[in-house]
C-alpha cells in the first residue's frame, strides 16, 4: 500500500484577483504563505517518506514549508503542473467570456470535451497526471508521500480515484492548502479525505 498526502497550494495574488494561473509562474501571497506555515505545523500525518511538487514556485515554495519539517528535500516534477489555460492564462472570468462567450459554459458544464485556445485539454491533464501517479506509487511502496500540485489537476486524479467521469470535475473542491488522502494497493484505490482544511483554524505558530 502506497499512501499519498495530495496537496493544493497556497493563496496567490492570482487566486484574490479571479486570474486563472494555469502554467503562469505565480508566487504565494502573504496569506498563502501563512496557510502553507500552518499546514507543516498542523500536517495529518506524522511520517513521510518524500515529497513530490509541481515544479511552478507557488506548489513548491508550499511544499518546501512541509518538507523542512520532515527534514526533506523536495523533488520538482514538471508533469504535475496546473492544466494548460492557453489564451486564457492571466485572464479574468469577465475577460474570458467576452472574448469566448460559450467557452466557460463548457468548461463548467462539459470540461470532458473542452477545447482551450492553444491550451490543454481535461483528458490529457488526467493522463499526465495518473502517469505521474502510478511512477510516485511503484517508487514508494508500503510508504507515506506527499503530493503538492494545482486546483484542477488534483480534481482529475482525485476523479480517476473515486472512478468519476471527467464531466463532473467540478463536483469536488479544492482550497489552498487543501489536503486529499488517499491510498493505493493492488486492488484499487480508497479516498480517505478530501479537501481537508482543518489545519487553517490554528492561529499562527500554534501546535497541537
Amino acid at each position: 500500500m502506497t499512501k499519498i498526502i495530495f496537496v493544493r497550494h497556497g493563496q496567490t495574488e492570482w487566486n484574490v484577483l479571479g486570474r486563472y494561473q494555469g502554467q503562469t509562474d505565480i508566487a504565494l501571497s502573504p496569506l498563502g504563505i501563512e496557510q502553507a506555515e500552518k499546514l507543516a505545523a498542523h500536517f495529518p500525518v506524522d511520517k513521510v517518506e518524500a515529497v513530490y511538487s509541481s515544479d511552478l514556485v507557488r506548489a513548491m515554495t508550499t511544499a518546501r514549508c512541509v518538507a523542512d519539517r520532515f527534514g526533506l528535500t523536495v523533488e520538482p516534477r514538471p508533469e504535475l503542473r496546473e492544466l494548460n489555460f492557453g489564451d486564457w492564462e492571466g485572464l479574468t472570468y469577465d475577460e474570458i467570456v467576452a472574448k469566448w462567450p460559450d467557452a466557460l459554459n463548457n468548461f463548467f458544464q462539459h470540461p470532458d470535451v473542452l477545447e482551450i485556445p492553444h491550451g490543454e485539454s481535461f483528458p490529457k491533464l488526467r493522463e499526465r497526471a495518473l502517469d505521474a501517479v502510478e511512477d510516485i506509487v511503484a517508487r514508494h511502496p508500503n510508504q507515506t508521500v506527499a503530493v503538492f500540485a494545482h486546483g484542477a489537476i488534483l480534481r482529475t486524479i482525485l476523479t480517476a480515484a473515486l472512478h468519476m467521469d471527467l464531466k463532473y470535475v467540478w463536483t469536488i473542491r479544492q482550497f489552498n492548502t487543501a489536503v486529499n488522502i488517499v491510498t493505493y494497493t493492488e486492488h484499487g484505490t480508497t479516498v480517505e479525505l478530501l479537501n481537508g482544511t482543518g489545519h487553517l483554524k490554528y492561529a499562527q505558530g500554534t501546535v497541537d
